[in-house]
């Protein structure tokens, strides 16, 4: 298949990724060429079956940025209808949970003006007012590989081929990939994105910069009774089930009708390799306090999705030759906020001004340097400049961490005269399962508390079977040889989909199953795999989860 002939298709500007910052970059770079009169060629390549089909997020959502980018979205129908009226921060224990006041919580902890809703039901309408506009938009879609031009600057992308069985041969259904070539390409792919990764280290972006850490964020959307629902309630919490080690925090949050997003982050740098994210959920749902909301009610859908969690000394370089990284394809997320929807926006506007810029110059394939320096300038450096030391504090425990990092906000207001670092990456930081304690989580009541198989089932995540994986492994000996040796094979508990199984073969071996039709495209694996041997590469376009109001 190396000598098949793709069809190319021209743009002004490529793309990658039908997100919340992709799609502002496509909406502000029409919006600022219909201003001047001019025609201005925008594609948007989106991986997910339909926009908003792979979108997860907590969500509580600053409209700030789209305050920007499209002043009378109320008038035009947003889905955001349910403004917060509450928070709450409980510390909780195993059996109970404390309240902080909230004169001391810290502002980063305020939620005043913000709306809680569906960043997938908002990333919908964001594309329909992208399309109005002109933005053309391919769906199904999935950017499987970056192209160069002579110079080493990216020109585009090229989608996967489709119809090639699990052989890598050709079926009667294949098709070859398309080339997208655009004068500028955007990587808008979200955290831990496939082709990002890649862009960032041909061109060593990361260089100098401390290293990405992230956390894994489990959700699911509750119909609860209607005296357990508190519209517009907002709440954090820290403590219970993680131990004071590991970084972490869950969230309930009201809104619509009778919804609740309820929800627990674990951070990627915990150390005992027994530790489940999907099973610290299940025990956080089952907490009186979180199960007192939940009680009656009927849970509706499930996902996950890996978040950045780093902050600004980990963003890496965000232009290149030919393009830039925006959203969270660069790490755009403010972590004590469990914010990154509002600083998506404003990156990908940022970059859009940039691109446009470029554009009507008669410029192409070179670095969008107006975009960093606008960045810099922004209120968006000032928010995530505040909030630098939040993951470095937390490194260190929830006690030391929570109070040093409530002196850096109540005392400093973020601006302390220090700048903290860290040096390891998740990656590194598991332990050998003999110097760590066994983890025995209780069985499931099918009330509150459920299986893998039967949350995935809610996530409406297909994948052509007869297609090659798209976990891929870069020695298939290492996962017995060292994970399965080493740290009792993590990947089968921190995978929230059952991807990842170790069986026995008929002599009595162990080997690693990858039943990779569960994968909800989190990218856990690709992140925290220990030596780095999980390559999560894209599936053909519209593979994945089909999430409803996540």
């Amino acid at each position: 298949m190396q000598d098949l002939q793709r069809e190319a298709m021209e743009y002004d500007v490529v793309i990658v990724g039908g997100g919340p910052a992709g799609l502002a970059a496509a909406i502000r770079i029409k919006q600022l060429a219909a201003e001047r009169g001019a025609e201005v060629g925008v594609c948007v390549l989106e991986k997910g079956s339909e926009i908003g089909a792979h979108i997860l997020s907590g969500a509580v959502m600053d409209p700030i940025a789209l305050n920007e980018l499209i002043p009378d979205w109320k008038e035009r129908g947003a889905p955001l209808d349910t403004p917060v009226t509450e928070d709450r921060f409980l510390m909780l224990t195993e059996s109970g949970a404390y309240k902080t006041p909230h004169a001391l919580l810290p502002q980063c902890f305020h939620n005043d003006g913000c709306y809680v809703g569906s960043l997938g039901n908002l990333t919908r309408w964001l594309g329909q007012q992208a399309e109005a506009l002109g933005v053309e938009i391919f769906p199904g879609f999935a950017a499987a590989e970056v192209l160069y031009d002579g110079r080493g600057a990216v020109r585009g992308v090229a989608t996967g081929n489709m119809g090639v069985g699990k052989d890598g041969e050709p079926t009667a259904n294949f098709q070859p990939g398309v080339e997208l070539l655009g004068k500028y390409t955007l990587f808008a792919e979200g955290a831990r994105g496939h082709l990002g990764k890649q862009v960032i280290a041909r061109y060593r972006l990361d260089q100098g910069r401390d290293p990405q850490t992230w956390g894994i964020g489990i959700k699911e959307i509750w119909e609860v009774e209607p005296d357990r629902h508190l519209p517009g309630l907002v709440v954090h919490s820290a403590g219970y089930p993680l131990d004071l080690n590991t970084y972490g925090g869950g969230w309930a949050y009201h809104f619509g009708e009778r919804l609740v997003s309820v929800g627990l982050v674990v951070g990627l740098g915990y150390m005992n390799p027994y530790l489940e994210p999907f099973q610290e959920f299940q025990k956080y749902k089952a907490h009186p306090a979180i199960r007192a909301f939940l009680e009656g009610g009927k849970r509706l859908a499930y996902g996950a999705r890996a978040i950045n969690a780093s902050g600004l000394q980990s963003l890496p370089k965000l232009v290149f030759p030919g393009g830039a990284l925006i959203g969270c394809d660069a790490g755009f997320l403010n972590a004590p906020r469990i914010k990154g929807s509002h600083a998506a926006v404003k990156s990908g506007m940022l970059a859009g001004d940039a691109a446009l810029e470029a554009v009507a110059a008669g410029r192409a394939h070179d670095e969008l340097a107006a975009y960093p320096a606008a960045f810099e300038k922004s209120w968006l450096y000032d928010e995530l400049y505040r909030a630098r030391n939040f993951k470095p504090w937390l490194d260190k425990g929830l006690v030391v961490g929570g109070v040093m990092f409530a002196i850096d906000q109540l005392i400093f207001r973020g601006k302390a005269p220090w700048t903290l670092h860290r040096a390891q990456a998740d990656n590194e930081k598991l332990k050998p399962a003999a110097d760590c304690a066994r983890i025995d989580y209780p069985k499931p009541d099918n009330k509150i508390t459920f299986d893998k198989l039967s949350s995935v089932f809610l996530s409406n995540t297909n994948h052509e079977e007869n297609q090659p994986a798209h976990l891929t492994l870069k020695d298939a000996a290492v996962p017995v040889q060292l994970n399965l040796a080493r740290y009792a094979g993590p990947e089968s508990r921190y995978c929230p989909a059952g991807v990842y199984e170790f069986v026995k073969t008929e002599a009595g071996a162990d080997r690693l199953q990858i039943n990779f039709q569960n994968c909800v495209h989190c990218k856990t694996c690709d992140i925290k795999d220990p030596s780095q041997n999980i390559v999560w590469v894209v599936p053909e376009g519209g593979g994945g989860p089909n999430y409803a109001n996540m």
